[in-house]
Parts: C-alpha cells; sequence; structure tokens
C-alpha cells in the first residue's frame, strides 16, 4: 500500500553551506514542493487579472458618476467610494465569503474575483476621476465647437487623454492588487503566499519558502513596471508625432 503522507522535516547537516543546499532541497525540492508553488502562481493571477478587469469596469462608471452634472450621482459615488475604501480589504473578503455568498457551490476563487473587483473599483475611480479632471478644458471646448454632443466629446475627446494621464497609477493599482493576493488565504484559496506556508507548516523552516514567494512577487512587480515604462515611452512618441 503507497503511503500518501506529504513528506515531512528532514534531518538538518551541519555547516551553513550544506545547510542552505539543505533548506533549498527541503523546501522546494524534496516531494516537489516547488510545483505547488508555482502550480499557486495561476490563482494569484486570475484573481489579479479578474479584479483589475471589474475594477477597472466599475471604476469608470463611479468616475463618470462622480464628475456628473447630477447631485444623486455623484452623492450615489461618494457613498460607494467612501464605503468600500474605508473598509479593510481583508474583512471585505470574509463578508463577502461569511455573509453575502455563504453558498457552498460558488467557488472562492469567484468570491476572490468580486471581493478585490469591488475594492479595486474604488480606488480605480478615483484614479479615472483624477484623470478627467486634468483634461484641459479648452479640449472639451473645442470637441463641442466641432459640434459633439457631450456623450461623444467625454468619449472621443476627454477619456483617451484621461486614460493616458493615468496609466502610471493604473499600473500601481495592479501592482497593489497583485500584493494583496496574499490575503485569499483568509478564505482557503491557496494564493503563492497560503502555499509556501502550507510548505512551511510541513518542514518547519520559514526561511526559503517565505523568500521564495518574496522572489516570485518581486518578479513580477518587476516585469510590470519595465512594461510600463516601455508603454509610457511609445505613448510619449506617439504625443510628438
Amino acid at each position: 500500500m503507497l503511503d500518501r503522507t506529504p513528506p515531512g522535516p528532514l534531518t538538518p547537516p551541519y555547516g551553513w553551506e550544506e545547510g542552505l543546499r539543505f533548506e533549498i532541497y527541503q523546501n522546494l525540492i524534496h516531494g516537489d514542493r516547488w510545483r505547488q508553488i508555482a502550480s499557486a502562481i495561476i490563482p494569484t493571477l486570475q484573481v489579479t487579472f479578474a479584479g483589475l478587469a471589474i475594477g477597472l469596469a466599475l471604476g469608470l462608471i463611479l468616475a463618470l458618476m462622480r464628475v456628473s452634472k447630477f447631485w444623486f450621482l455623484r452623492w450615489i459615488s461618494i457613498t460607494y467610494i467612501t464605503i468600500i475604501r474605508g473598509i479593510p480589504l481583508m474583512l471585505q473578503l470574509m463578508i463577502w465569503t461569511f455573509v453575502i455568498l455563504v453558498n457552498p457551490e460558488i467557488p472562492r476563487l469567484v468570491v476572490g474575483f468580486i471581493a478585490f473587483g469591488i475594492n479595486s473599483s474604488a480606488y480605480v475611480a478615483e484614479i479615472f476621476r483624477g484623470g478627467i479632471l486634468s483634461v484641459d478644458k479648452g479640449q472639451t471646448e473645442a470637441g463641442r465647437s466641432l459640434g459633439l454632443t457631450a456623450p461623444k466629446n467625454m468619449a472621443l475627446v476627454v477619456m483617451p487623454q484621461a486614460f493616458k494621464n493615468s496609466l502610471p497609477a493604473l499600473v500601481s493599482e495592479f501592482i497593489m492588487l497583485f500584493k494583496e493576493t496574499s490575503l485569499l488565504g483568509v478564505i482557503a484559496v491557496v494564493d503563492i503566499t497560503r502555499s509556501v506556508d502550507i510548505i512551511r507548516s510541513r518542514t518547519f523552516s520559514p526561511f526559503v519558502p517565505l523568500f521564495a514567494a518574496a522572489l516570485i512577487y518581486l518578479t513580477v512587480v518587476t516585469i510590470a513596471t519595465w512594461l510600463l515604462g516601455l508603454l509610457e515611452r511609445r505613448l510619449r512618441k506617439s504625443d510628438t508625432r
């Protein structure tokens, strides 16, 4: 009969070099534990991108409501943003999981999509609002002089410039969202942080698992920052043409 018990801690050797090699072997190689961390990257990125997509869609609507001339739309947007930004994300995750979406048939990953998307939308709304307000009023007046209606003026003149002005802040929101996925373990989603915590609980060695997770987060953030730099340079070149 096969022994399906997860590999436990091994006996460490003497010497720091041998000890470090042993720590790496025990926490990453022994029992193919690196596969557990690698597989956790997928749900982490899924929640990040899904949350950002929901946040962008809702945030744009909230931003337009925030700058609307109708007071009740502004009031709804301000109230929503104040409530969401005033409650910690961990608490929001717990409320969505244990109060609102208590149906056990709803996957916890989907709950993560919704919770992170709702939370991100409040911050994206303020980012878009700042981008809209940063567009020179002469641009909108020029659009009106060309006969554009208010919706077309907003869609064709204001929003493209507002999005360009908001791009650095939106990338920062993506980075923050990616790092905040470390809270998903609260609702039993095995993300990067949760996966290394499981390994740590089996090997009783925190050094290598935690630094492995830190390296993954740092790598993704560095790549996102590099891509932002490329995009910004391309946009600057298009402006000078």
